[in-house]
């Protein structure tokens, strides 16, 4: 399915609160706390001439985003930015001065940190920067996990010393559950999804995510023409459509919401104008972006900064995983995880589809970016669906292209 967002009004209705939250000076607060953090680099830029000329593109880049901060998915950036920030502010609040980063690691604010809890429901990758965040800073974590979250994905959260708690149902379910509990228990949610009174930790979250259209644009030698972004609840897609748009104002590309056709429930709300919650159906391969309620954040920037929404299927997003390992021409060799390669499925159903591909002016001067939002954070799972081990796919530095 496909659908142009045809009331894109980011230059007059973007809210005040979302502008401060993504801008330039936004992106430039969470470019400072990384330079905090030991094992930040700037994710590869990647360079793909072989498959831009089968898609009769210009240029096709993707940001490699299964190099983030150890956890192998862009969420490193979001759930673990808002933890340090609440840890820092609760600090700055009982101190009775105000507390910056350099002194995360003082006595003083370890201190309070450890009396602090920090819950959240996923789907495995958010709990991991949760988790990894709390860590970072001495604090608990209790993660809700439902039962299609694999063993492998909870082993990863755990090792990070989170508790984990098991919920029947689907991610929405979990977050409810988390939700509630914590609202018991007094914990602080990190949720990267919103709901009515409950929107400032999710933007928090969606800040840390602005780090990686910020480095895309220092990456690229011009802003490119068209990105292709997933979505699960919204958080990513709106992150760097706002933060694009704002930065570029009328150079922004054109932006493409991509989703799995068994979770759309971002295309079902722009069909509707108002937020719309799908049935739960058929699991979907792509597990991290099976969500059926977006997030209200979410779509408050994306029904203004993004041009359309359209759906990918389980064997596209399979073939996609397949076409990066397995490059031709001068490609390089990319591990994207199921989740983390719907946005590229996207752009090569737009791009091989003549009607789609006319609508969204993609041609021989498009130069398009894509995000690969994870490697194999499932190595299991991608050996399954490729054939291949991961380990064997990915150069040491990951900074190749």
């Amino acid at each position: 399915m496909f659908l142009v967002n045809r009331h894109p009004d980011y230059r007059t209705r973007l809210a005040s609160i979302d502008a401060e939250t993504l801008g330039i000076a936004a992106a430039r607060e969470v470019d400072r706390f990384l330079g905090h953090r030991d094992n930040h680099t700037e994710t590869p830029l990647q360079t793909l001439p072989g498959l831009a000329a089968e898609l009769g593109l210009a240029e096709l880049h993707i940001k490699d985003e299964g190099y983030r901060l150890g956890l192998g998915s862009f969420k490193a950036l979001g759930g673990s930015y808002a933890v340090i920030r609440l840890v820092l502010e609760e600090s700055s609040r009982r101190l009775g001065r105000t507390i910056d980063v350099g002194e995360l690691h003082d006595a003083a604010v370890k201190a309070i940190a450890a009396t602090m809890t920090f819950a959240c429901a996923t789907d495995g990758n958010h709990g991991r920067s949760v988790a990894q965040g709390a860590a970072l800073v001495g604090a608990r974590s209790v993660i809700f996990v439902h039962g299609g979250v694999s063993d492998q994905r909870v082993a990863a959260i755990a090792r990070f010393g989170a508790e984990m708690v098991r919920v029947d149902g689907t991610y929405d379910d979990s977050v409810v559950e988390a939700a509630r509990v914590a609202g018991e228990k007094s914990w602080t949610i990190v949720s990267d999804t919103s709901w009515p009174g409950y929107e400032r930790i999710p933007l928090l979250v969606m800040q840390g995510y602005t780090a990686i259209g910020h480095e895309a644009l220092r990456q690229l030698a011009e802003p490119p023409t068209h990105v292709f972004v997933q979505a699960g609840v919204g958080g990513i897609a709106a992150a760097v459509a706002g933060h694009l748009a704002l930065v570029l104002g009328d150079r922004r590309p054109l932006f493409v919401v991509v989703e799995p056709a068994r979770a759309a429930c971002l295309l079902e709300t722009a069909k509707a104008g108002h937020i719309v919650k799908v049935a739960h159906g058929e699991p979907t391969v792509m597990a991290m972006l099976e969500c059926y309620e977006p997030s209200r954040v979410a779509w408050r920037i994306l029904a203004r900064a993004a041009d359309a929404f359209m759906t990918v299927d389980e064997d596209e997003a399979i073939a996609a995983m397949n076409r990066l390992a397995r490059p031709v021409a001068q490609d390089p060799a990319i591990v994207g995880g199921e989740s983390g390669v719907a946005g590229l499925a996207g752009l090569m159903r737009a791009a091989t589809t003549a009607d789609i591909g006319a609508k969204l002016a993609l041609d021989r001067s498009s130069r398009v970016l894509v995000i690969n939002t994870e490697g194999a954070t499932d190595p299991v799972r991608y050996t399954e669906l490729v054939g291949l081990d991961p380990a064997t796919l990915r150069p040491s530095s990951g900074q190749t292209g």
